[in-house]
């Protein structure tokens, strides 16, 4: 990938509707675009010899870990996610609809080509994560499903 490539890609991603980008090029080049805006990161160092150890306490219980026994539809590559065929079509699948496994839930546009997105397995879906028009990153999750 030469620079008149990137700056191809460049100009072509700021006239987009795309909020992110994220390629690897065959020559292991990796280019990201983003016209999210980023909070400022700050770096806090503690004051040298005012580090006190927390107190420790005797009735404290261990936090609770999360349990999320469903499994997840992950995104099998970056790209917009759509979960309509068009805007005036019904969606694929919606909360609380069924799936077989190989039953397309939603499509992901990356470089104008749309890839259908396939149901891993059998189950229910209980929950949407990504919204529509979402710029997904690779293995993201989608949809939440309890598995039959």
């Amino acid at each position: 990938m030469d620079q008149k490539d990137i700056e191809n890609l460049m100009d072509k991603f700021d006239k987009s509707s795309m909020k992110e980008f994220k390629v690897t090029a065959d020559d292991g080049t990796n280019l990201y675009f983003s016209k999210l805006e980023h909070a400022p990161v700050q770096n806090v160092a503690p004051a040298a010899g005012n580090t006190a150890a927390p107190a420790a306490s005797n009735d404290s219980k261990p936090a609770a870990q999360p349990t999320n026994s469903a499994s997840k539809i992950k995104a099998p590559l970056v790209g917009i996610v759509y979960f309509a065929p068009s805007p005036d079509k019904p969606v694929y699948k919606k909360v609380g609809d069924h799936v077989k496994k190989g039953d397309v839930v939603c499509v992901i546009e990356a470089m104008k080509v749309i890839n259908e997105v396939k149901s891993p397995i059998s189950g229910t879906i209980t929950k949407k994560v990504a919204e529509n028009g979402d710029m997904v990153e690779y293995n993201q999750p989608i949809f939440e499903i309890e598995e039959d």
